[in-house]
């Protein structure tokens, strides 16, 4: 199972320098985990930089894979996950999601970084 966090997402979507290392885990949609908090944060940024139009358009691309919502007992794992690795609440809701599921997580996000159950990729240099 896969988890892409939501620099992943972006990445791909955008056709970044790193997309290639995303492409593997996005298209296996049969073993794709997406939290719920993945949505907000991808749909927000696209919102953000384009338009209601091409944020629908990159959630349908989500929901692809396996949406999982923010239930209690997930809510209190990412609690203690964000203390015990001192991560912020949405990169703690991915990391629980990840262990309930036992996920691997693609990401850029240095907060991820040499954590395990991560496959990490350095964020490309923006010319």
């Amino acid at each position: 199972m896969n988890i892409v966090d939501s620099s992943g997402w972006l990445e791909y979507l955008a056709d970044g320098p790193n997309a290639k290392h995303f492409a593997k885990p996005l298209q296996d949609t049969g073993n794709l985990i997406v939290p719920a908090i993945t949505i907000y944060e991808v749909f927000k940024v696209v919102l953000r930089e384009k338009d209601e139009g091409a944020a629908f358009q990159a959630i349908a691309s989500m929901r692809q894979g396996t949406v999982v919502d923010l239930d209690q007992e997930l809510a209190i794992q990412a609690a203690k996950a964000s203390l015990d690795q001192e991560v912020p609440m949405a990169d703690s809701i991915i990391l629980a999601t990840a262990r309930r599921y036992g996920a691997t997580i693609w990401t850029q996000g240095e907060d991820f970084k040499g954590l395990r159950g991560v496959n990490y990729f350095q964020k490309a240099a923006q010319h």
